[in-house]
């Protein structure tokens, strides 16, 4: 597998993701999935579950897809990726493969399908221990059907389901943290990334396809349409969401090794981040401040268990 040395030399390299697809402007999918790609010269095996992804990059008759791909439901990513790598090691075994390169098997997924619908099929394939690498699409909500809130949406968070006004502040639940359940399961890599950073999102992608067994990276995908920010905005969106720590960037090996991969400078108020999205407006208003106490005591908290935890050595 070629190495990363420098953005320019990254920049460079060919294209296994396509331009010309129907994603928004300022879709950060596009970003994640082309550095995930784009991390490795082996075969590519891709399964990608319904979602925003699969509806505006594969049009009938156009696709941006330049490796093998399989389009599967909402709920059945990691189930589609897992049988194909299956079938890849049967036929490896029975000396019937047309080729001796290496190929890698990947599946995509937003959080709907990941942290809801599709959470039974990647812990089942998980607890099989096929080797693949799943990455979740974290926007936050159902993106391509409405906007409506998923247990990936963080609290106070305005969606179509969970919507702000005079009796509701918006989202009521926590945030899921799905990149703990799964190094619960003792994959050996777990990762947060955010495209905002492309080099430690390119580094842990590379890391998780030369792991052997099911790995797993959740990367934040700002999304303009329904966090409502302006496209243009959406590395900054992504960089107010790592210096604040709303999502600390960590890796964790083997379930229990966990490393904090990129520590801000001089951490900001987590209210720089929210003040950056229409979907939380309404808690600028007098009579929400406690939300955004709240907001902040959380984020510092785990803040801390995580650098108490890499201090730990655990």
């Amino acid at each position: 597998m070629k190495k990363i040395t420098n953005l320019k030399e990254f920049a460079c390299t060919p294209d296994r993701f396509l331009g010309g697809h129907r994603l928004c402007p300022g879709c950060a999918h596009s970003m994640i999935v082309r550095e995930v790609v784009n991390a490795t010269d082996d075969d590519l095996v891709v399964s990608t579950a319904t979602g925003c992804l699969e509806v505006c990059s594969a049009i009938y008759p156009y696709t941006s897809w330049d490796v093998s791909w399989i389009h599967i439901g909402f709920e059945n990513a990691a189930a589609a990726i897992s049988g194909a790598e299956a079938m890849h090691k049967a036929l490896k075994r029975k000396g019937k493969l047309y080729t001796d390169r290496p190929v890698k098997f990947v599946a995509f997924g937003g959080d709907g399908g990941t942290y809801d619908i599709g959470f039974q099929a990647l812990s089942g394939a998980t607890e099989r221990g096929h080797d693949f690498l799943y990455v979740c699409l974290d926007n936050e909500g159902y993106m391509n059907t409405g906007g409506q809130r998923s247990s990936s949406t963080p609290i106070g968070a305005h969606t179509t389901t969970s919507p702000r006004g005079r009796v509701s502040y918006g989202e009521k639940q926590k945030k899921k943290d799905i990149t703990m359940i799964m190094a619960a399961h003792g994959s050996p890599y777990v990762a947060t990334a955010c495209p905002s950073y492309w080099k430690d999102l390119a580094v842990k992608a590379q890391k998780a396809l030369e792991t052997e067994g099911p790995t797993f990276i959740n990367a934040l995908s700002p999304c303009t349409t329904e966090w409502k920010f302006k496209p243009e905005e959406t590395v900054r969106i992504g960089e107010l969401a790592v210096e604040s720590c709303a999502f600390p960037l960590y890796e964790i090996e083997n379930g229990t090794k966990l490393r904090i991969t990129y520590r801000p400078k001089k951490k900001i108020p987590v209210k720089e981040y929210l003040g950056a999205q229409g979907r939380f407006s309404h808690l600028f208003k007098k009579g929400n401040e406690w939300i955004l106490d709240l907001w902040q005591k959380q984020v510092d908290e785990y803040w801390d268990y995580l650098q108490r935890r890499e201090e730990c050595g655990v």
